[in-house]
This record gives C-alpha cells, structure tokens and sequence, in this order.
C-alpha cells in the first residue's frame, strides 16, 4: 500500500484548501481511509474518515462543519477539503488507511499506513 498526499500550503485564515491522497498497491474496498494532522509538539489528532466502499464519513469535532472527506474510487483518490481555515488548524496532514476491523478508526495506533504528511499553514 502507498499513499502520497498532497495540496498543503500556506493560506490566510477564513480561506479554503482541498488536500489530495493518492493510494495505490491494492483494492481499498475493505478499508478506512482516514485524515490526521500533527502540529508541532502535539499527538498526531484524528481529522476525518471515510469508509471506502459505502462512503460513510466521520469527523473530529473540532472539524465538523468545516472539512469534508470524499473519495473517488474509480481515481483511488481521497479528498480533504478544509474551509473556513483558522491558525489551529496548522498541522502537517497525513492520509492512512487501515481495513475495518482491528482498531477503531479514530485511533492513530489503528492505522498500519501512512503517507508521507503535507504542511499546512494558516496565518492569522
């Protein structure tokens, strides 16, 4: 399995910013593919999952609203799209995935694989 995400910057706060994960290696159909961002000194934070066949997303509250997970399964793709960015959200994002049982899709710990993070910086 490989991830590649891509898409970070550096964006003024209010503004949006779509983040890309490119997977490959294997079929996904049994899979999370998941959103966690790490800001400097801080644990690496649940973002966003989505459930590759069916869709079915999830969200950390301090996103709700704001960002919005999809996928495109015919590209094997997966899309982070951030508004309403504020300075809190400065983290460096990665994409993971992991197969559905085994560790709950929040955790961290849960996720065998990892892209490599893109940076994300808002200034405020």
């Amino acid at each position: 399995v490989q991830l590649q995400a891509s898409g970070g910057g550096l964006v003024q706060a209010g503004v949006s910013l779509r983040l890309s994960c490119a997977a490959s290696g294997r079929s996904f159909s049994d899979y999370y593919m998941g959103w966690f961002r790490q800001a400097p000194g801080q644990e690496r934070e649940f973002v966003a999952a989505i459930t590759w066949n069916g869709g079915s997303t999830f969200y950390a509250d301090s996103v709700k609203g704001r960002f919005t997970i999809s996928r495109d399964t015919a590209k094997k793709m997966v899309f982070l799209q951030m508004s309403s960015l504020k300075p809190e959200d400065t983290a460096v994002y990665y994409c993971a995935a992991k197969v559905y049982y085994g560790g709950s899709y929040y955790l961290a710990g849960s996720y065998p694989y990892w892209g490599q993070g893109t940076l994300v910086t808002v200034s405020s």
